[in-house]
């Protein structure tokens, strides 16, 4: 009797520690804060929840290039996350570094992932070099919010309901009428902050054929640049554009009706949703892809994508890394929740389902994904980059009257092109 107590004890002591090895560890960072923060936290701990084998280890980190400077510190001693969120817009710049590890495409496929899953433009952002180095979770671009009121007043919505504002011309006769209606601006946009002007400027630049920001080791090859930054300044010379605003003053712009319009990205779309549920917004909002001002529709974009950091000193184990593609799938599979937080997910089957088209206004915005403008692929380009603080300090100050666009455009070429590799 004793030597069979004994035998079932040394069974459940010897199962334990086979419990735990069965759950595989994985270490996450991310950058994310506000609503997407919460989203994702969210999200973790469905997926905790969901299932055993594997278990996420989160902790976020500050935003912009402490993370990336974060990461390529880790990834040099060893010690970095075995997944990690990563702009798109940043992997030109993390590649030749060696910081991240591709995928092949045989991983991807053994998880169901692989390039008919996503939009041709977020794919080959995520590939360098014929390899695949991050999976798109999302398409946050910017867009146009409107106020359905003042454009109705105006004559500006079409049988749908929705803006009819294409063409340069057609957008500006627009905001007039809708500063003779009462508005005090036609549109706002935060046009103190180089990001922001860089999200409509690099759109704008964009829809016209030809136009290139970047030719070889030349910044702006042609005065297409120029013409973009002067369309932009005579808005706001006109007073039809909120002038030297910053970003939440351009917000408030809108959410007080003193702006019919406003240019801004798609993470704003919670705060509108949030204002109106609780009755603090005083109108009806919708929001759109930018209008096509020029030849051909064209709106900046970048994404959130999971990454795999590369480290010669400690690579990331065969154990570590079915279970990171693991979570990539299954993160995937879920973004109709992400999609909550205003992006497009990266991932075509949930943009296709029926429960994304009833998201509104996401679902009339997303065919922006068919035309997303994602950064260069330079060194030079990509969030918190030198192509960010040459906007902030040349195109910023011409849109807003201190230099005209010609000599800032000269401004930005001499500063940029010596930095181009």
């Amino acid at each position: 009797m004793k030597k069979g107590l004994l035998a079932l004890a040394s069974s459940i002591l010897l199962s334990l520690p086979m419990q735990a090895m069965a759950t595989t560890e994985v270490t996450w960072w991310d950058f994310l804060g506000g609503g997407d923060g919460v989203r994702m936290k969210s999200l973790i701990e469905q997926f905790n929840t969901s299932q055993s084998d594997v278990k996420i280890n989160a902790s976020t980190l500050e935003w912009g290039v402490p993370f990336y400077t974060k990461i390529q510190t880790s990834a040099a001693v060893g010690e970095q996350p075995d997944i990690m969120t990563y702009h798109l817009s940043r992997f030109p710049l993390a590649v030749p570094s060696g910081v991240l590890r591709p995928f092949s495409a045989s991983e991807l496929s053994s998880v169901g992932l692989g390039p008919d899953k996503y939009f041709p433009a977020n794919w080959e952002a995520a590939n360098i070099g014929g390899k695949t180095y991050g999976i798109p979770l999302d398409i946050h671009a910017m867009v146009l919010y409107y106020n359905k009121d003042m454009l109705g007043k105006a004559g500006l919505l079409n049988s749908k309901g929705l803006p009819n504002l294409d063409g340069v011309e057609n957008f500006t006769a627009g905001l007039r009428k809708l500063k003779d209606n009462g508005a005090e601006y036609g549109v706002s946009l935060h046009t103190a902050g180089g990001s922001s002007v860089w999200r409509l400027w690099y759109s704008l630049l964009n829809q016209i054929n030809g136009a290139q920001f970047m030719s070889g080791k030349t910044v702006c090859p042609d005065d297409n640049c120029g013409k973009v930054t002067g369309q932009i300044k005579s808005w706001i010379d006109e007073e039809l554009m909120s002038s030297e605003t910053e970003y939440p003053d351009s917000i408030a712009l809108f959410t007080s009706g003193k702006a019919a319009m406003h240019f801004n990205g798609v993470w704003e779309v919670p705060t509108f949703t949030d204002l109106a549920k609780n009755n603090k917004l005083g109108f009806e909002w919708g929001a759109v892809r930018i209008p096509v001002m020029y030849d051909k529709p064209a709106t900046w974009a970048d994404s959130h994508a999971f990454a795999v950091p590369h480290s010669d000193r400690k690579p990331i184990s065969q154990e570590k890394l079915q279970a990171v593609l693991k979570v990539i799938s299954w993160m995937n599979q879920n973004s109709l929740f992400w999609a909550t937080a205003g992006h497009i997910p990266g991932y075509k089957p949930i943009v296709d389902s029926a429960d994304y088209k009833k998201m509104e206004p996401n679902a009339t915005y997303a065919v922006l994904a068919e035309n997303a403008a994602f950064d260069p692929k330079s060194k030079i380009a990509g969030v918190a980059s030198p192509i960010y603080d040459a906007l902030q300090n040349f195109i910023v100050p011409s849109i807003n009257g201190q230099l005209e666009p010609e000599e800032a455009i000269d401004m930005m070429k001499e500063t940029l092109e010596p930095q181009i590799e």
